[in-house]
C-alpha cells in the first residue's frame, strides 16, 4: 500500500487546480479515498487502497516519467476526459455585453485517446497500469482580445465540466483494438482503417502506431507504400 506523506489530506483540495481538473476529482472521490498523497516523489491525486489515480486533461507526454516510475510499484489509473460535445462561452473584452455561447462543430470520440497515447504506448503492456477514458460535455471559457489578430482574437481560458457522458476502461491491448470495427478486413491499411473509424487519416495512423508499439497489431506486408496491418492473434 503506498505510504502516505505527513501533508497527506483525506479531504479534497482544489486550490490551484484548473476547474475540469477540479471537478472530476470531486466526481471520483469515494469514502476514505485520501488526496494529494506523496508516493515515491510524486504527488498523486487519488489513492485508493492500494491503487493510484491520476487526472490528466491533457499532454500525457508531461507525466511519462512519473506515470513510468509509479507503475513499476503500484497499481496505477490513469483518467483522461475527451470533450464529446463542448459549447464555446465567449466574454467580452470589457464585460460589457452578456457572454456569447454557441456549440463546437467537433466533437470527440474514444479514438481521439490516440492523439496522446503516442507518447507512452508501451505502457499498457504494464500490469500496474490502466486507462480510463471519459467522454464529457463541457463548457470552454474564452475571452475575446482586440489587441489581437481577428483571426486570432479569442483567447482560450478554462474547461468547465458540464457532465460526463460515457467512459470506458482500458486495461489490456485488446481492450484497444475492440476500438477496430470487427467488420474491417485484413490486412488492412491507415487508410482503410481511418474510413472504417469514420475518422481522419492522422488519427487512423496515431491509432495504428500505438497498437503495433503494444503488439495488438501486426506489420504483414506493404501495399505501394502503405503498411498493412493484422490483428494479433491471442
Amino acid at each position: 500500500m503506498p505510504t502516505e506523506s505527513k501533508n497527506a489530506s483525506h479531504h479534497i483540495s482544489t486550490l490551484n487546480e484548473k476547474p475540469l481538473h477540479a471537478a472530476l476529482k470531486k466526481r471520483y472521490s469515494q469514502a476514505y479515498d485520501r488526496f494529494e498523497v506523496l508516493v515515491d516523489g510524486f504527488l498523486v491525486d487519488i489513492v485508493r487502497g492500494d491503487l493510484l489515480i491520476e487526472i490528466q486533461t491533457r499532454n500525457f507526454s508531461a507525466i511519462r516519467r512519473k506515470l513510468e516510475t509509479l507503475t513499476a510499484d503500484h497499481r496505477v489509473r490513469l483518467v483522461y476526459p475527451i470533450p464529446r460535445d463542448k459549447w464555446l462561452v465567449t466574454a467580452s473584452a470589457d464585460d460589457r455585453k452578456p457572454p456569447t455561447r454557441r456549440r463546437s462543430p467537433k466533437h470527440g470520440t474514444f479514438e481521439h485517446v490516440f492523439e496522446e497515447l503516442v507518447s507512452l504506448p508501451h505502457l499498457l503492456t504494464n500490469d500496474h497500469f490502466s486507462l480510463e477514458v471519459l467522454l464529457t460535455d463541457e463548457e470552454e471559457f474564452r475571452r475575446d482580445d482586440p489587441e489581437r489578430r481577428r483571426r486570432r482574437r479569442r483567447i482560450r481560458g478554462e474547461r468547465r465540466l458540464v457532465d460526463i457522458a460515457d467512459r470506458r476502461v482500458f486495461e489490456t491491448p485488446a481492450d484497444f483494438i475492440a476500438l477496430i470495427p470487427a467488420d474491417l478486413g485484413e490486412p488492412f491499411t491507415t487508410a482503410g482503417l481511418a474510413t472504417a473509424i469514420g475518422r481522419p487519416r492522422y488519427l487512423a495512423q496515431q491509432m495504428a502506431y500505438c497498437l503495433r508499439e503494444m503488439g495488438a497489431l501486426l506489420p504483414v506486408g506493404k501495399q505501394g507504400n502503405a503498411i498493412l496491418y493484422e490483428r494479433a492473434k491471442e
